[in-house]
């Protein structure tokens, strides 16, 4: 008896080890990686060798960021669409701008948070990092409309300012350039480690057996063949890719020349409705359904979508704490804002 009660236990613990080698041979055929423990190897990945990251240049961008006055009507800073206190958007469906313009193509704020993993920024994907990135809204006349010599004016008159950039970026001028190198450090730092990454960094026992069961149907279904890497996103893919999206007809997008269209990331996927570049939907299960038919020609069950959404949970990730800055006081050089 006890010798079968022992080759019991040797087959379970068998099969054990082999369902967990089929887990490690799935999640490496899909090209999941997490983000690392080791606060060395996270710095080697989200730091920018053309701009390394520094305290003082990551507090600088910090009070940029919050800083409405890099705005035309200086009431709009990168958090108004990036908030955050939320999920690093702005849960609206089409972003808003001067003068309450709406983005002309109906696009959606995609979220701040883990954009550092993103290979290309922007919903076509036009700007390669964050630090090019970070000046494209300042001067998007349906964004912030703030002209760029008008933007460095604002940042030169503040003597604050004015000394930071000078110890940050030894002997270089203040331009749009260094504006966007210090908001684009902060934002190499908005990173949100979740149970998943515990998981995949050997913690077995940070997913639920529901959740297991919806990462290997986010696999099986084909759903990682796009959503992948560190980022789960941040690539280019065709959109759609196989067959007609069903809300096409809202705004004008069409991706870049060749019908390519930056891939979100899906940290966090749960706080940033509503989803796909022009906002369409709220409804994680049904945007998951559409991805399936139109990405994958894929008509997915219940039973898989949730199972996929529930896995999405385990997305949520821990946010790093941050102080709301306390900006340096203007003075009389610095330009007013401009209503019209």
């Amino acid at each position: 008896m006890k010798i079968l009660v022992g080759i019991s236990l040797t087959l379970a613990a068998a099969l054990a080890i082999e369902a967990l080698a089929l887990d490690e041979v799935m999640l490496k055929q899909a090209n999941l990686q997490p983000i690392p423990k080791e606060a060395k190897k996270v710095l080697e990945l989200i730091d920018n060798p053309n701009n390394p990251l520094t305290k003082e240049k990551v507090e600088l961008g910090k009070k940029l960021y919050f800083d409405p006055r890099l705005s035309k009507s200086g009431l709009i800073s990168c958090n108004t669409c990036h908030n955050l206190s939320l999920g690093g958007d702005d849960n609206v469906p089409v972003a808003t701008g001067h003068k309450w313009r709406q983005n002309p193509h109906h696009l959606n704020s995609p979220t701040v948070y883990n954009a550092v993993f993103n290979s290309r920024q922007f919903w076509d994907g036009r700007s390669p990092s964050l630090e090019d990135q970070a000046t494209g809204p300042i001067q998007a006349p349906p964004e912030m409309d703030m002209r760029a010599e008008d933007a460095v004016k604002v940042v030169t008159s503040i003597p604050e300012y004015k000394e930071a950039f000078e110890k940050v970026f030894k002997g270089e001028k203040i331009t749009i350039e260094t504006i966007g190198k210090a908001i684009g450090a902060f934002e190499r730092t908005l990173i949100t480690p979740s149970r998943y990454d515990d998981y995949l960094n050997g913690d077995e026992d940070a997913l639920t057996s529901k959740e297991k069961e919806g990462l290997k149907t986010f696999i099986s279904v084909g759903c990682a063949s796009c959503h992948n890497g560190v980022g789960l996103g941040g690539g280019m893919a065709p959109f759609p890719a196989v067959k007609p999206y069903k809300y096409a007809y809202i705004g004008d997008f069409k991706g870049d020349k060749n019908g390519m269209v930056k891939v979100p990331t899906l940290r966090n996927i749960l706080q940033t409705a509503p989803y796909f570049h022009n906002g369409a939907t709220y409804d994680i299960k049904e945007t998951i359904f559409i991805m399936g038919k139109t990405q994958l020609g894929k008509e997915l069950t219940d039973e898989e979508i949730e199972a996929i959404a529930t896995f999405f949970k385990a997305l949520d990730g821990r946010k790093p704490k941050i102080e709301l800055p306390m900006l340096p006081t203007e003075t009389a050089e610095t330009p007013k804002p401009k209503l019209n």
